[in-house]
């Protein structure tokens, strides 16, 4: 179906009761609706928003286009959480109601100052010509959970030298000081991220661009998000247009990082090392941390890619996110690790010991479609080791370690129902080890890996038959022990 651009701005309110009840019946019968995932009731979701703790609960926003699986008019979605894992919907956040946000409220950040959460985003805007005009714009939310929205964009124009590309503001506080990090595009097409400053989070001044060593990367840095980290300053942000090279940018956009010296603000000199992708699957984007109480800095990234269809679009519905994230740092890269609380979610719990040779091996009751899997294969004398998930007649997605050639593979080559297949169905990164533990998180139509505790994350979604639920583990050209602790979801 081609949606016309009437149809892509359509505000919520001003669709029939009746269209909106055949929606969410289209979207409820089908079979790749999450289990324990955040997911959109209806329509579209994409990036994370406003990430934040306050009033003792974790508080997620989220992109959402409620009226179909394409991207139009853009609302924040709210839902929270006590403890990470269940997730409460609370309904839309924010409207794009206002002459400022008249095109969509596009992305944004969350900080909590004077007893409320502060919201921060760009609001989207279209003259008669279709040219886009960005504000950044404020609102708050009160203890008792009602959203007010400032009268005026805080910033109302783009400085001087970038375009129309120009959003995404992340906000947090150093010393007596608010700063806002917002994603721009030079006049030249290039990506860059500029810095504003403030000190009661309504007036902003331009500090400038952040001084990087990455002048040409990319033609657009989405979604940033500065963060301090065991002493060191973490720069993560999406660039767009980066050319693959190698295993490395296979997506059509990307997610990365780069860690350097703690900003001196508002000096804006960032002395930093080099850009390390977060995650090595198919599907993640747009990532957004928060820290919260205990000093945790968790993250949760959008499963999902602009502009590619998927197969949950018949169905009226298109994306999730993904499980949080604890993030630490170890031999100057990040780590990401499921945060403690998913093991709340643990049920049945089923374990095997055994040594697997020249073959696969699977083992009775250890199947299923929603499930967290511990695998560790140790002494490793085969060519390749791994686990075969989602098995069933003519399907099957692979997460192995090719011990000659020492990479992690991903192969979602019979994974269910194709697509994206322009960009490749196999992910791979290097990877030395003596041991491999794949730590993952299996839903309805997702598998997130954990490698090593962390030092690998691939993240995919994935579309097989309901019946396709077997388990397989293996050895190529050799044997290995085999250690596997699984629990039902």
């Amino acid at each position: 179906m081609e949606w016309t651009r009437e149809q892509r701005y359509r505000k919520v309110d001003e669709v029939s009761e009746h269209e909106l009840h055949n929606l969410k019946k289209i979207v409820d019968q089908c079979p790749w609706r999450q289990s324990f995932h955040i997911q959109p009731e209806t329509g579209l979701l994409n990036d994370p928003n406003g990430f934040s703790f306050y009033n003792g609960e974790y508080h997620l926003f989220y992109q959402w286009f409620p009226l179909g699986p394409v991207h139009g008019l853009k609302y924040w979605y709210h839902t929270k959480s006590k403890d990470l894992t269940n997730w409460e919907n609370i309904g839309i956040g924010i409207r794009p109601d206002q002459f400022f946000d008249s095109h969509g409220a596009y992305s944004g950040s969350g900080i909590e100052h004077n007893e409320q959460l502060y919201l921060f985003y760009t609001g989207n805007t279209r003259n008669k010509d279709w040219e886009r005009n960005p504000y950044q714009c404020m609102a708050w939310m009160d203890q008792n959970g009602e959203i007010s929205k400032a009268s005026e964009p805080i910033i109302d124009h783009v400085p001087e030298g970038y375009t129309d590309h120009f959003r995404d503001p992340k906000v947090w506080k150093d010393h007596d000081s608010f700063y806002m990090i917002i994603g721009a595009q030079r006049k030249n097409l290039t990506g860059t991220v500029v810095v504003y400053q403030s000190k009661d989070l309504n007036h902003w001044s331009f500090l400038g661009e952040l001084d990087t060593q990455l002048e040409n990367f990319g033609y657009m840095w989405e979604c940033p998000d500065y963060f301090e980290l065991e002493g060191n300053g973490v720069l993560m942000f999406s660039p767009q247009g980066l050319e693959p090279s190698g295993e490395a940018f296979q997506n059509i956009y990307q997610s990365g990082y780069i860690i350097g010296d703690s900003l001196g603000l508002p000096s804006l000199n960032y002395q930093h090392g080099e850009f390390h992708e977060l995650d090595h699957g198919f599907d993640f984007y747009a990532p957004q941390s928060m820290e919260d109480p205990s000093g945790r800095r968790i993250m949760i990234g959008w499963m999902g890619l602009p502009e590619i269809d998927y197969p949950t679009d018949q169905n009226g519905w298109a994306h999730c996110l993904t499980i949080p994230r604890e993030l630490s740092i170890k031999n100057g890269k990040l780590l990401q690790k499921p945060v403690k609380e998913m093991i709340n979610k643990r049920k049945a719990k089923r374990e095997i010991h055994d040594i697997i040779e020249n073959g696969r091996q699977d083992y009775a009751d250890f199947n299923g479609t929603t499930y967290e899997l511990i695998c560790e294969f140790h002494d490793l004398f085969a060519s390749e080791v791994g686990v075969a998930l989602r098995c069933g007649e003519g399907e099957e997605t692979i997460i192995k370690y090719d011990v000659v050639n020492k990479k992690i593979v991903f192969d979602r080559s019979h994974s269910g129902q194709p697509f994206a297949e322009k960009y490749g169905s196999i992910r791979q990164c290097d990877f030395l080890a003596e041991a491999v533990k794949f730590h993952l998180f299996v839903d309805r139509s997702s598998v997130e890996v954990f490698i090593n505790d962390g030092e690998r994350a691939m993240t995919s979604r994935i579309f097989p038959n309901q019946n396709s639920d077997g388990v397989q583990f293996f050895a190529k050209n050799g044997k290995s022990r085999l250690k596997a602790v699984k629990w039902d979801y």
